[in-house]
């Protein structure tokens, strides 16, 4: 694992709400905005910018937690800005604490971690879950 970054370092990403980010279940759309759900996936997608640069070639990140608050709706076509800000290195793991916004609007906040390990590693759990089924 490389350590390229220092402690408050950031990372932007910039996405806009479509139809598959909507607060939708099997029973139907509840409301036509920028779901919980579909915050985290891109809350994880910033923390992930750094895990990119940090990751070996012969390693690996996958998500070990995560935690938002959502503070205000985002409307369908709205432009939402995540800011990652890399606030831990703990042995392998990242930490970053995500703000997402709409304009000036706070959207969402929260903490997201991930841990860089060898794919052989992930690979052997990843066999071993599936031959228990």
């Amino acid at each position: 694992m490389k350590t390229p970054f220092a402690i408050g370092d950031q990372k932007k990403f910039v996405h806009t709400v479509t139809e598959n980010d909507l607060a939708r279940f099997a029973s139907g759309t509840v409301h036509a905005v920028y779901s919980t759900f579909a915050i985290a996936r891109d809350a994880e997608w910033s923390g992930r910018l750094f895990v990119l640069e940090m990751k070996e070639d012969d390693e690996e990140g996958i998500g070990t937690g995560i935690s938002i608050t959502h503070h205000a709706p985002a409307l369908l076509d709205q432009e939402i800005c995540f800011t990652a800000t890399l606030s831990a290195i703990e042995k392998h793991e990242v930490t970053t604490q995500f703000e997402a916004h709409e304009g000036v609007r706070l959207i969402a906040s929260g903490t997201q971690t991930q841990k860089i390990i060898k794919k052989e590693k992930l690979d052997r759990l990843f066999q071993a879950i599936a031959s228990d089924d």
